[in-house]
Order: C-alpha cells, then sequence, then structure tokens
C-alpha cells in the first residue's frame, strides 16, 4: 500500500485531474457538433443519403433536350407510406418519349387531428435509370406539413433523359412517404404471417 501524498500535493493532483477531465468534456462536446457538419460531407462525397436533392443543371438539360419520338418509355409510379398518411400517385403509368417534360402528381391525405409533416425518399428500377430520370421539381425535394384531416396535390416535373440504356424500356419511379419532426405517434407492429424462411 502506498502513502497517500500530503494534502498541498493532492489538492495540486486533483485540480490537475479535473482541469483535464474539463477539456474533455468541452472536446467531446465540440465533437458532438463537429459530427453533423462531418457526416454531411461524408454523405455528400460518397454519394449516401443525398437521395431527394434538386439537381440545379436538370432545368438546363431539359431546355436543351431534343424529344426523341422514335423510342417510348414506360414509366411506372408507385407509393407507399410510413405512417398514418394516404399517399397515391394520380395514374399508375404513363408512356412518355425520352426528352419530353411530364408532370404528374401524387395525392397526400393526413388522416389524423394533428398537423403532421413528411418527408417522401424516392427509389428507381432498374438501378440505372435513376441517373436518367431528371426530376425538375418534385416535393421529395423538402419536407411537406399538412394540416389536420388536410388533403393535398403534389406534383413530379420530370423528364427522361435520352442517353437513358436502349435495354430500359421501363423505369419504375417508387416513393415512400415517412413522417418526420416532433409529434410522432409509435407505430403498432403488425403480426407477421406466412412461413419463415
Amino acid at each position: 500500500m502506498t502513502p497517500m501524498p500530503p494534502a498541498p500535493e493532492r489538492a495540486r493532483l486533483n485540480l490537475t485531474t479535473l482541469g483535464k477531465l474539463c477539456v474533455l468534456v468541452t472536446l467531446m462536446f465540440g465533437f458532438g457538433f463537429a459530427m453533423i457538419p462531418i457526416y454531411k460531407k461524408i454523405c455528400e462525397i460518397t454519394g449516401i443519403n443525398f437521395l431527394t436533392r434538386e439537381e440545379s443543371g436538370n432545368a438546363e438539360i431539359a431546355r436543351n433536350t431534343q424529344v426523341d419520338t422514335s423510342r417510348t418509355i414506360t414509366v411506372e409510379f408507385d407509393a407507399n407510406r410510413q405512417g398514418a398518411w394516404q399517399f397515391k400517385p394520380e395514374r399508375r403509368s404513363i408512356d412518355v418519349h425520352p426528352g419530353e417534360l411530364v408532370t404528374v402528381e401524387y395525392e397526400l391525405i393526413n388522416g389524423q387531428a394533428r398537423e403532421m409533416s413528411g418527408q417522401a425518399i424516392p427509389s428507381y428500377a432498374p438501378a440505372v435509370s435513376a441517373e436518367h430520370f431528371r426530376k425538375l421539381e418534385c416535393f421529395c425535394f423538402r419536407q411537406q406539413t399538412l394540416g389536420p384531416n388536410e388533403n393535398r396535390r403534389f406534383p413530379v416535373v420530370f423528364m427522361v433523359d435520352p442517353r437513358l440504356p436502349a435495354n430500359v424500356s421501363t423505369i419504375t419511379l417508387s416513393y415512400t412517404f415517412f413522417e418526420v419532426g416532433t409529434g410522432m405517434q409509435p407505430q403498432t407492429r403488425l403480426p407477421v404471417t406466412g412461413r419463415e424462411i
């Protein structure tokens, strides 16, 4: 057993330890704040979590693109939701020519007696079509807030880039609408039926 240092030495050691702990807490707090911009930068560099960004060049591409009437692409629309929304496209599919500017609408209904905010996340099939599907206007670019029992229609203005590979004749645009923000109600889990794999 080692003897205790004298009281003045102990006080100095305690102050040194307290100083080190304060520096450590300050660094941890600063690192917590720095994580948000670091995460955003990593996502921007790698392309992760930037599914709904508005691309500034799409309007210019749409203005300077010729419509290819020799080719027809079927665009199918799908809508999924997470939460207490009703969400559906105005039509299930449309035939378009590459380079043609097209507008379709999705209907979103808040069936709750409270205000709700949500965000739509798009996905594309086949995956190669994502880089050739140019959205000029989309409700997915920002969060949407609907009042209690409000019903709203949102346009999606897009064109299919003529450089879409020739073997792609059908594109499926699927949106999943999630509730975001405060006031979210917990979801109840439905029992899973069927056989397990």
